[in-house]
């Protein structure tokens, strides 16, 4: 991560942690961190990806995250596991089932409008892009697969608020052509 995203990042942060119990909360939405190759179905973390996921927790130690969201798969609960231990919290796991992403975007969502301070959703390529639309009210980026390095942060509540987009941790490939 070069120098000016850290610190814009560690500036932002250390903003919501002062309003970690204010409403709207502010929801902080990634993709789960690289997996291993195998297990094909449910693979965990790559040895790239468990970096990526404590790299996740050191910078966002001082947000204050009261409530963590992932699926039952193991690379989001992975992703976000060392903020939980250093938070002390245990995630909220939403199952999202084969064909139903839609179904599973708006259970996210809704349990984003429950929650109170600051949220950090860990979601997968094909649903993080929805949530930060859902969430902003802005159009859908299209992610690439190989994307792992965006963080969103999104005021929920503020119509028509734009999501920030940053980048954390090591630099994803390059994109390839339609996609970020």
């Amino acid at each position: 991560m070069n120098l000016a995203n850290f610190l814009c990042i560690g500036l932002l942060l250390g903003g919501l942690a002062g309003m970690a119990a204010a409403t709207p909360s502010q929801v902080i939405v990634v993709r789960h961190a690289e997996r291993a190759p195998e297990p094909l179905g449910d693979p965990a973390l790559s040895a790239e990806g468990a970096a990526r996921a404590e790299g996740l927790a050191t910078l966002l130690a001082a947000a204050q995250v009261q409530t963590l969201i992932t699926t039952q798969y193991r690379r989001t609960r992975d992703t976000a596991a060392p903020l939980a231990r250093v938070r002390g919290l245990a995630p909220t796991v939403l199952t999202v089932r084969r064909g139903e992403v839609a179904a599973h975007i708006e259970e996210v969502l809704a349990e984003v409008r429950k929650a109170s301070g600051v949220v950090l959703v860990v979601g997968h390529s094909n649903t993080v892009a929805a949530i930060v639309a859902g969430l902003s009210g802005s159009s859908p980026l299209k992610l690439c697969e190989t994307s792992h390095a965006n963080l969103f942060i999104v005021t929920p509540g503020t119509p028509g608020a734009p999501a920030l987009q940053l980048k954390y941790g090591e630099p994803d490939p390059a994109p390839g052509a339609g996609c970020q």
